[in-house]
């Protein structure tokens, strides 16, 4: 599979919810809605997020100030190949064994090389400690429409992304609604005050805020410190990109972020446990 570049910025995230769509129109000719349903029997029970932030078990830190989301992704539009010889399920136990809250799958096959099949390897490995042992998966794509949810809990997911900059009002609201009738806990992400109050009139209560700009790639830490203050006290607040070092992990914690979500700076480590311990407040 060949990595697709930017070839401008502002159209790029277009071009991912078109070949999505695209995409997603074959999967459902090569495997319909009931045989996704066939899946959900053999998956052991949801451990949802909000649960493994808030209440850890397994080998997550129950004291620790700020739980960690590690994500497994071999490359990125914006940063190229981030893990050419990327081995998925040595990943997962890394990052299962550093005590990792939750482990993020991205999914999306074009632009981030990323695998269904990945994710439904990391929950048939990790389950064999029991659900309430193993870490929390995320499914990390550009989700459009529910079939995507169901395809999401077939293949292992106990939560999926939820990105409010691709949904218009009434849709965010429907796939929040669908995913928790699928058992599967939404982490809705946002990344200025007009998609936050979206996300809070829809219902989310499990909230990313991504420091990166979706257009133009541009991070900044500040995204979490402005928006934490818009969002509901009782809300669980996830700091998503820019997090390199235990001072970004910090500057997040203070703006009232319950865990982070890490993905290039676990995969250019030649040492994950080490990077782990150093991310750990």
């Amino acid at each position: 599979m060949t990595l697709r570049g930017v070839t401008g910025t502002d159209s790029v995230l277009d071009k991912i919810v078109a070949e999505k769509r695209e995409g997603v129109e074959k999967r459902k000719l090569q495997e319909p809605m009931a045989a996704l349903e066939k899946r959900f029997a053999k998956l052991d029970p949801q451990w949802s997020l909000t649960e493994a932030i808030t209440s850890p078990r397994g080998q997550a830190p129950a004291g620790a100030a700020v739980q960690i989301i590690a994500e497994i992704k071999k490359a990125s539009p914006s940063k190229g190949m981030l893990a050419p010889d990327l081995d998925h399920r040595s990943v997962a136990q890394a990052y299962a064994a550093g005590g990792a809250a939750g482990i993020s799958v991205l999914t999306e096959e074009n632009y981030f090389l990323g695998s269904l099949e990945w994710m439904r390897d990391v929950r048939e490995l990790l389950s064999a400690a029991g659900s309430d042992q193993r870490p929390s998966i995320l499914r990390k794509d550009f989700i459009v429409e529910p079939y995507e949810l169901t395809q999401a809990r077939a293949y292992g997911a106990d939560n999926v992304l939820l990105i409010v900059a691709l949904l218009e009002p009434e849709l965010l609201r429907d796939l929040i609604m669908q995913a928790m009738a699928l058992n599967l806990e939404p982490l809705v992400e946002v990344h200025n005050e007009q998609e936050a109050e979206r996300a809070v009139l829809a219902g989310a209560r499990l909230i990313g805020v991504n420091n990166r700009d979706l257009h133009t790639f541009e991070v900044d830490l500040g995204v979490t410190e402005r928006i934490r203050p818009l969002l509901p006290a009782d809300a669980i607040v996830v700091g998503e990109s820019g997090v390199r070092n235990r001072e970004d992990v910090q500057r997040l914690h203070d703006a009232g972020a319950r865990a982070i979500l890490v993905g290039e700076a676990f995969m250019k480590s030649p040492d994950l446990a080490a990077k782990m311990a150093e991310l750990r407040i």
